[in-house]
């Protein structure tokens, strides 16, 4: 939740409007830029109801695709001040299937399999874990891209609040388990490449077992 911080308790203050002003910043940043925007998640409120939500834009500018997090985090009461959606989150990106999930959507594997059954080969991940829990991240993350056989961009914020520490660790998963770049607790830019072809591959393998 990048456009406000994680204060549910002043959304009424602080969340964005309809996300008019976050999704005019991030089409600006990607036109700019010509990049590809996943911009989740950010705090938005519509007609009184506050969610917590992920934007996509391509590297023109343009609006693809808008989520609203369906899972919401009870530990943290989340359920107390938060809307949960109940739709899908697929778009085309550079004219490939790929889909958008926020943070606690990590831990339900069948939420992810709805959105590779229906094509999605590259799977972002929007997050927040704490640094006491950033092995299950790892290992979740891994375990995603194998039993899909897609490939998983999972970013983990870094820093502090007054009761929690953040663990980063972000991190690009192959369809086979294998990290193709690990970040540690540092903020920073972090750059790889994917090969979708490897989808086909991975799949061939997994078709002899």
């Amino acid at each position: 939740m990048w456009n406000t911080g994680y204060a549910l308790t002043e959304l009424g203050s602080l969340a964005d409007s309809h996300g008019e002003r976050t999704k005019r910043f991030l089409s600006e940043i990607a036109a700019e830029h010509s990049l590809n925007i996943i911009g989740g998640s950010v705090s938005i409120k519509d007609e009184g109801k506050f969610a917590n939500v992920m934007y996509a834009f391509d590297a023109h500018g343009d609006f693809l695709s808008s989520y609203k997090k369906v899972h919401l985090f009870q530990l943290m009461d989340e359920h107390l001040f938060l809307e949960a959606g109940n739709d899908t989150n697929l778009f085309l990106l550079d004219d490939k299937k790929a889909a958008g999930f926020i943070c606690y959507d990590l831990r339900f594997p069948e939420w992810f399999r709805a959105h590779t059954a229906r094509g999605a080969e590259v799977l972002f991940i929007a997050a927040e874990w704490p640094s006491e829990r950033i092995q299950d991240w790892e290992k979740l993350a891994i375990a995603r891209a194998i039993e899909n056989q897609a490939f998983v961009v999972a970013v983990n914020r870094v820093g502090k609040d007054p009761k929690n520490e953040f663990g980063g660790h972000s991190l690009v998963v192959s369809p086979r388990g294998e990290i193709l770049l690990q970040a540690d607790e540092s903020e920073g830019n972090f750059y790889t490449t994917i090969d979708l072809s490897e989808i086909k591959k991975s799949s061939r393998s997994h078709s002899r077992f």
